[in-house]
């Protein structure tokens, strides 16, 4: 099975990698702007910026993939600043779905969106069937996911032989990984919506991420699911379980706090403050159904993994054996 992976060098790119490396059958290409921080056995890897459509496109189609991965979204403030992470996510999202207009193999395409499509309102708590309902975003990343599932759906019309599955992913955290929420969680003190009326945060681990992408390569069916953790956590429960202060903020005080959190090294977009004071519960049923993919781990094991920080972490040595005989 040929698969090619744009974003194989992000942390999700990189993990759902190592999900496909063991099978003997299965040849990757990936692309990226920087490269994977893992040995990849069964890939070769191009080092292309997302802004030049004309050669990413120019290798999709000489691979001619059999399942196209996208998960070259770049969200505010996690390795680039709002206006570079929607100018990137725009242009590796056109230049997949270009691509894959010309790869007579491809059969599947997954690809990364986010709850935060969802707005404020509490859309996300019917199970979605259809790419591109149920959009009503508010945030700069919601408007950008729901362009992407714009695009997606404009392709099915003219491929509709090619099967398209977009993961809408709850905020995802987890120890090492640059999420705009994970780091802010993290501070000595947090600031928190207003007491009795915080948002019911609800996450995802960066391990059932990796899990979800593979789920939906096996399932091969389409449409739009939510992938989270079961049950919701308020910030103010969360920075408990880290021993960290926290601080009722409302109003105009998120402008002073998302100043604060950027010089502190935690810049705060604008979804996470969106998901902190409204909340985004979402149902996982389509997903269980379809996928047969249920999340391992809890909103509050995501809390808790994301706390349990180790300073030092030893990998497991990973090489070839080598024959040392002298002849």
């Amino acid at each position: 099975m040929r698969i090619a992976i744009v974003g194989m060098g992000g942390d999700i790119g990189t993990g759902v990698a190592l999900r496909f490396d063991k099978d003997r059958e299965t040849s990757m290409l990936g692309i990226d702007m920087e490269p994977p921080r893992r040995r990849i056995r069964r890939a070769i890897f191009h080092r292309v910026d997302p802004t030049d459509v004309e050669e990413r496109t120019r290798l999709l189609v000489d691979f001619d993939p059999e399942i196209m991965i996208h998960a070259g979204i770049y969200e505010p403030h996690s390795r680039s600043n709002p206006h570079d992470a929607e100018v990137r996510t725009r242009a590796a999202t056109r230049s997949v779905f270009r691509a894959a207009l010309d790869c007579p193999s491809l059969r599947q395409i997954v690809m990364r969106s986010s709850t935060d499509i969802y707005g404020r309102t509490h859309g996300g708590v019917r199970p979605p069937f259809q790419l591109g309902t149920d959009l009503e975003p508010h945030s700069r990343f919601g408007r950008m996911m729901a362009d992407a599932e714009g695009v997606a759906v404009d392709f099915s019309e003219q491929r509709p032989d090619v099967t398209v599955t977009a993961l809408r992913f709850a905020p995802i955290v987890g120890p090492y990984i640059p999420s705009p929420l994970g780091r802010y969680l993290r501070l000595p003190v947090v600031p928190t919506g207003p007491l009795f009326f915080e948002g019911q945060l609800q996450l995802v681990h960066i391990d059932d991420v990796h899990d979800a992408f593979a789920a939906a390569v096996r399932a091969g069916v389409g449409g739009a699911y939510n992938i989270a953790g079961e049950g919701t956590i308020r910030g103010s429960e969360a920075a408990r379980i880290g021993r960290r202060p926290f601080v009722p903020t409302w109003g105009p005080g998120w402008f002073v706090a998302r100043a604060a959190t950027a010089v502190l090294g935690a810049p705060l977009p604008e979804h996470s403050v969106e998901s902190l004071t409204h909340g985004r519960p979402v149902s996982t049923e389509a997903a269980a159904r379809e996928l047969d993919f249920v999340a391992s781990r809890s909103t509050r094991d995501c809390i808790e993994d994301l706390y349990d920080w180790k300073s030092v972490v030893r990998l497991p040595v990973d090489r070839d054996p080598v024959d040392r005989s002298v002849a």
